[in-house]
Order: structure tokens, then C-alpha cells, then sequence
């Protein structure tokens, strides 16, 4: 596990403890959950857990895996039906498997060779959702490190092939964030 990461995420999380207040769950989330033909998610840099909440209530068994323990103690005292199976693990290292998930999940949290692991980690006919801050002049976070910020229409690249493109949009970011960023948000379904 990159201990510099971990150290970091729950450092963040303690200093803030705002960041682990309950939240809603991505409006991509809600509104593409029901395209599922099966009932397993894996929620990426899951944090408190906003979408694995979700998807638990709605009858999803759900892998939510993040580096911070702090992060992970929060969602796993706010699951109400032991559907959520929190896994402590760095993202540049966890296996994703191939064709495990019927729904994957990766909000706010930038890497694109996990996006690449996630692609194969779908069934055939399962649906991802990714949605996270894309380079803005507006963007108020102005020392955001540009590796951690999409390109413009990056991430309609990302599934050109394969993969049919259900929804796709930007957005300014949602009110509880500390920074006004803007968002892009993608929802796809694997072909093949």
C-alpha cells in the first residue's frame, strides 16, 4: 500500500471532518442504476461511501474500496444491510478482476490506467459511471495538478470502442464541494 497515500487520505479526513458528512449520491449513480441486468458494484475511491449507500439500498452487493481506513470505518457504520464489503487497498495495486461487475462506480478521483482495469473488470452488458473534474478557466481549485484533471470530451475518447456511450455531460461540481470545479460525468454500457 503507498503508505504516502494512505497517511495523506486520512490525515485529510480527520482535518475535515466535513468531508465525511453524509452526502447524495451522484445524479449518474441514480439516474443509470436500474440499466443493470445483475446486482454486484464495485465502488473505486469510494471515500464515505455516498454511492455504495446507494446501490446497497437498492439492492446491490458492493465491493467499495479505498486507501483510507478512516473513510471506510464511516461507510462501514453507516451500511444498513451488510450488502457493502469495504476493502482497505491502494487503487495502483488492487485487482480488479476481469467481467466481476455488473456496475462500476468512479467518482472524483482521476486515474486513468484504473479506468483501463475498470473497462475489463465490467461484464458485457454492464454499465460504468465516471465522473470527476475536467480542466476550466472558471475552475476556482487553480493549483490542481493537471494530471488529475480530464480534457475536454477525454473521457468520450476513453470508450469510443466497445462501449455504448447511455449519457455523457459536464457540469459545475455539487454545492458540498469546497472548491467550484467543473465536472464531466459519463455513463456507458459494455458491448464486448
Amino acid at each position: 500500500m503507498a503508505v504516502d497515500d494512505k497517511i495523506k487520505w486520512d490525515k485529510k479526513y480527520s482535518e475535515n471532518s466535513d468531508l465525511l458528512s453524509p452526502r447524495e449520491p451522484s445524479m449518474a449513480v441514480v439516474k443509470n442504476y436500474k440499466e443493470c441486468s445483475g446486482n454486484r458494484a464495485l465502488d473505486l475511491a469510494c471515500g464515505a461511501g455516498r454511492n455504495s449507500l446507494f446501490l446497497e439500498e437498492n439492492g446491490f452487493e458492493v465491493d467499495a474500496v479505498d486507501i483510507s481506513k478512516l473513510a471506510l470505518d464511516t461507510l462501514n457504520g453507516r451500511s444498513k444491510y451488510n450488502k457493502i464489503n469495504t476493502i482497505l487497498a491502494d487503487l495502483d495495486e488492487f485487482d480488479l478482476g476481469e467481467e466481476r461487475y455488473d456496475f462500476i462506480v468512479k467518482c472524483n478521483f482521476l486515474d486513468r490506467d484504473l479506468i483501463k482495469r475498470a473497462k475489463k473488470a465490467l461484464k458485457i452488458g454492464g454499465i460504468m459511471v465516471v465522473e470527476t473534474y475536467i480542466e476550466d478557466e472558471e475552475n476556482e481549485k487553480m493549483n490542481s495538478n493537471s494530471n488529475f484533471l480530464l480534457k475536454e470530451d477525454e473521457l468520450l475518447d476513453i470508450f469510443k470502442s466497445g462501449f455504448e456511450i447511455l449519457e455523457y455531460k459536464t457540469f459545475w461540481n455539487e454545492s458540498f464541494e469546497k472548491y467550484r470545479m467543473k465536472k464531466a460525468s459519463i455513463v456507458v454500457k459494455r458491448l464486448a
